[in-house]
């Protein structure tokens, strides 16, 4: 871990002397800023992002545990209140503080708050890194589904993308075209499966047909204009001039 940035906010000068000192021995940790208001520590915190507070609690102003309340839980650094007082802490556990140091204390002591405050940012670190690689993987398999389910008469299929070629619209059915030369029969109109399958591998050739885009074998030219799809299986399918530009982001520039 890079070295952490604290917050110094106490009103007394000799208090705030003492901090900086034990943070000194500690080559991991920087004093970031210091302060002796909660207005003026509201506005570093919000402004200076410090990885660790250690926080006072009876201020001029405001005090601390009303800063504590301006700051929302999962938006805050690790807080270690410091006060010469007892009877704050239940209220400091209840906004969910690290740790709640007496004054006097001594290096030991401050170097255990510290040691807290450390595993409370790598815990919060972690569980942040995991809901992004979770959203990630959310994401990725929103846009590339792993296995797709079918419900063909009483039964429910499930398939992978590439288990289709290509799908073809029977009124309010779809028959799919599987790799495997068999097809399978789904009450689900064309549009739905369209959008289940995602854009990024499968694209409408004509207003019947959609294809897997690696199954494109050739684009042949036709009559007037027009061209044919020619999948690897040999399947020919004509290709709408309004969907000719779907196909072509996947096959490049078409005359």
């Amino acid at each position: 871990m890079t070295k952490l940035r604290i917050l110094i906010v106490d009103d007394e000068p000799l208090a705030r002397e003492r901090i900086r000192a034990f943070l000194a021995e500690d080559a991991t940790m920087e004093v970031a800023g210091e302060c002796a208001n909660g207005m003026e520590a509201l506005e570093l915190i919000r402004n200076g992002r410090p990885d660790v507070v250690l926080l006072d609690v009876q201020m001029p102003g405001c005090n601390g545990l009303q800063l504590l309340a301006e700051l929302p839980a999962d938006h805050r650094p690790a807080i270690i209140v410091v006060t010469a007082h007892e009877r704050f802490a239940v209220d400091a556990f209840e906004a969910q503080v690290v740790d709640y140091l007496l004054k006097p204390f001594d290096r030991t002591r401050f170097r255990q708050a510290l040691k807290r405050a450390v595993e409370h940012i790598r815990a919060t670190r972690d569980g942040d890194l995991g809901k992004r690689v979770e959203g990630l993987l959310a994401a990725s398999a929103a846009r590339h589904p792993q296995r797709i389910v079918f419900r063909a008469d009483s039964r429910m299929i499930f398939l992978k993308p590439d288990d289709i070629e290509w799908v073809e619209a029977e009124n309010n059915y779809s028959n799919l075209h599987l790799a495997d030369g068999k097809r399978l029969l789904v009450r689900e109109p064309l549009s739905s499966i369209e959008k289940r399958l995602g854009a990024s591998r499968f694209t409408r050739v004509n207003r019947s047909a959609l294809v897997h885009v690696e199954q494109v074998l050739e684009l042949q030219p036709a009559k007037y204009g027009d061209y044919t799809v020619v999948l690897r299986n040999g399947t020919r399918l004509s290709l709408s001039r309004s969907l000719r530009s779907r196909l072509g982001t996947f096959a490049g520039e078409m005359p």
